[in-house]
């Protein structure tokens, strides 16, 4: 970081105004300025004033490097990892400080070593650990300030659990909003929040509609590749993604119909009437168990609209229409008991039985 922006940042903190800091130093504003937008540079002799008013070390002044490369942030960590194995806690920290006075806005570095010193006192036990509280959330807020959106993320994360610890809900919940509303990430923190916080209703609520959601995206995905798979002619594949449908609506408790429909398809392109005739009767049948899923203990704080009779029978009838695609179900000709479940051979519709 060039050292006009480690001014600015750090005058900024203090709230203090160009002129402000002008008068206490006995510079024009002007001279503030052409620094923060690094026109020009401080005189040497004023350096330390400058590091003293803002609060900072020469070091931190003086940082000029703004960010590490990765690998060279990997092996900060790794050494850092196994000092803790060697040395006192207290011995691992000055090392940190000292390793961060040189870039104190790294955003990468300064979350990864708060999280890993963090982890170090908890995972030692050490005495009296509380008294790093202050460093180490300082270590968070600053990486949170961070750029990189990356950052602010695993930032938020752990100072989220920073916070849960220290039975400091308000300040946890301030840390969700750097994550996405669709997050799953995030529902989890808030249900995590309402179970701290002896909101435990709110937090099978949420547990519980993360479960739904997540049906929803993950039986989205499969049913796309089974798809693609079709597409390429790929029957292998596409039944291996349509047993792993049927699978995943028996895991969710989504109903019978959920749990056949999946190989369908997959039936009727092999030809196999029998395999066909079986889902059918299975689909069929499910038809009144849709939306059974409302009623299991496995969303039971959920609410749900409930699932009119005119809607499974306008299901049926969908069903029962797709059927009459005689091209499509030709070899299906003359089987009594397909013929008997969808009525195809007198277009009776009326009273066909579910079982």
């Amino acid at each position: 970081m060039q050292i006009g922006k480690v001014i600015r940042r750090y005058r900024k903190e203090k709230r203090m105004t160009q002129e402000e800091m002008a008068s206490r130093l006995g510079v024009t504003a002007s001279a503030v300025n052409k620094w923060e937008n690094d026109n020009s540079y401080p005189d040497i002799t004023l350096l330390a004033p400058i590091a003293r008013l803002l609060g900072i070390s020469l070091d931190r002044l003086l940082s000029f490097r703004e960010e590490l490369t990765d690998k060279e942030i990997h092996a900060f960590v790794r050494e850092l990892d196994a000092m803790g194995k060697e040395r006192s806690y207290e011995e691992v920290v000055l090392w940190a400080k000292k390793k961060l006075e040189q870039y104190p806005d790294c955003g990468p570095l300064l979350w990864q070593t708060a999280l890993l010193l963090d982890a170090q006192r908890m995972t030692k036990k050490v005495p009296g650990g509380e008294r790093y509280d202050a460093y180490l959330h300082s270590l968070y807020r600053r990486a949170l300030e961070s750029g990189d959106e990356n950052v602010r993320y695993h930032a938020a994360d752990a100072l989220f659990g920073f916070y849960i610890r220290k039975k400091q809900y308000h300040e946890a919940e301030d840390c969700l909003k750097y994550f996405s509303m669709q997050d799953p990430l995030r529902k989890i923190k808030q249900a995590q929040l309402y179970e701290a916080a002896g909101r435990r209703p709110e937090a099978y609520k949420t547990y519980e509609g993360l479960l739904f959601g997540e049906y929803q995206v993950l039986s989205g995905a499969l049913q796309m590749l089974c798809h693609l798979a079709l597409e390429d002619g790929d029957l292998k594949k596409a039944r291996l993604f349509a047993d792993k449908l049927g699978a995943l609506a028996g895991c969710f408790e989504m109903g019978k119909y959920y749990e056949a429909a999946p190989g369908f398809e997959i039936a009727v392109l092999e030809k196999d009437a029998e395999t066909v005739v079986r889902i059918v009767q299975e689909m069929l049948s499910g038809l009144e168990q849709i939306g059974s899923f409302s009623e299991n203990s496995l969303y039971e704080h959920m609410d749900f609209k409930e699932v009119s009779e005119e809607f499974r029978e306008e299901m049926k009838k969908s069903l029962l229409d797709a059927f009459q695609d005689e091209e499509k179900f030709e070899f299906l000709k003359g089987n009594q008991r397909w013929e008997e479940l969808t009525g195809v051979s007198k277009g009776e519709r009326e009273g066909i039985k579910l079982y």
